[in-house]
């Protein structure tokens, strides 16, 4: 029956129950290279030493299924060494939510808080944003009416299935709010009118490992109020951020502006007039999209 081997203290770690176990069986780190690379996993010398002490831990895919591999190897029960395996430590800048991050954006006691109540400090905490682009759509009334959206996720645990997300809305409608997506079973929505905002859990389509990512797109639609500005509370950086405002050709606005804001109700930095072009339509899109307020505003024709 194979063991885990006794380690010193009460909390052993991955790094000291893989050193221990290379010790045990008495195997060096290029036979534990060739076994991993027989079975296709390529994983260097350099890093199986990082592993063993401590100065890296597996967290990609490849590094996971290598685990895996090495498990029978060392003569360990299934799932020894990925129980032993810490949080993931997100890379480049990404981390998962963080309420302190949020708050820092959205202030204390935000409109997001308080649509989310307990849930805050849980929001999508499973995930990360790596991109983001969406196409704000006005109608001639001048108020947006659609916002399409497209976001690529990772996961930074394992068995995450769905997306949360909150839209806030210019004086929304009852009963004009619609959000779907263009396949898949459709998402749960909740409208708070007393916060005019929209929450949706949308299903990504299979439960994500962790490392894993996946696409996720969706529409909402409502009708609201004359629009004036469309902006986005982005709370870790992001790699991309696009956003694409399509105006009506009939109900085209005398300016447009981009900007960024540090948080929710400073003032405007980086504020820049931009140009609509022939098919009525201007965009944002940051060269380094780090955590603030992002957004385009507009100037209606009196």
């Amino acid at each position: 029956m194979p063991n885990i081997p006794h380690t010193e203290g009460p909390d052993p770690t991955f790094a000291t129950v893989f050193r221990q176990a290379l010790q045990q069986r008495g195997l060096p780190l290029e036979r534990v290279r060739d076994h991993l690379r027989a079975q296709q996993i390529s994983v260097s010398l350099a890093t199986l030493s990082h592993w063993q002490r401590g100065r890296s831990q597996p967290e990609r895919a490849q590094s996971l299924r290598a685990v895996d591999a090495l498990e029978p190897l060392l003569n360990l029960p299934s799932g020894a060494l990925r129980s032993l395996l810490g949080p993931h430590r997100p890379r480049g800048g990404y981390p998962p939510h963080d309420p302190a991050a949020a708050r820092k954006v959205y202030g204390d006691n935000s409109d997001l808080e308080q649509a989310l109540g307990d849930a805050f400090p849980r929001f999508n905490e499973g995930l990360r944003l790596l991109t983001v682009q969406e196409t704000v759509s006005l109608d001639e009334r001048r108020s947006i009416h659609e916002t399409s959206v497209t976001t690529v996720v990772q996961a930074v645990r394992d068995a995450v299935q769905h997306l949360t997300v909150v839209h806030f809305l210019d004086s929304p409608r009852a009963g004009t709010v619609d959000l779907s997506v263009p396949c898949g079973p459709p998402p749960r929505i909740r409208f708070l009118p007393e916060l005019g905002c929209v929450a949706a859990d949308i299903p990504l389509g299979r439960q994500l490992a962790r490392t894993e990512t996946a696409v996720v797109a969706y529409t909402l639609r409502a009708a609201s109020d004359v629009s004036h500005q469309h902006e986005r509370r982005i709370t870790t950086a992001l790699r991309t951020y696009l956003l694409h405002v399509r105006f009506h050709p009939r109900a085209t606005p005398t300016s447009c502006w981009s900007y960024r804001r540090e948080q929710i109700g400073a003032e405007p930095q980086h504020r820049h007039r931009t140009t609509l072009d022939a098919f009525h339509t201007t965009h944002l899109l940051p060269a380094h999209c780090t955590p603030g307020v992002y957004g385009i505003e507009w100037k209606w024709p009196d």
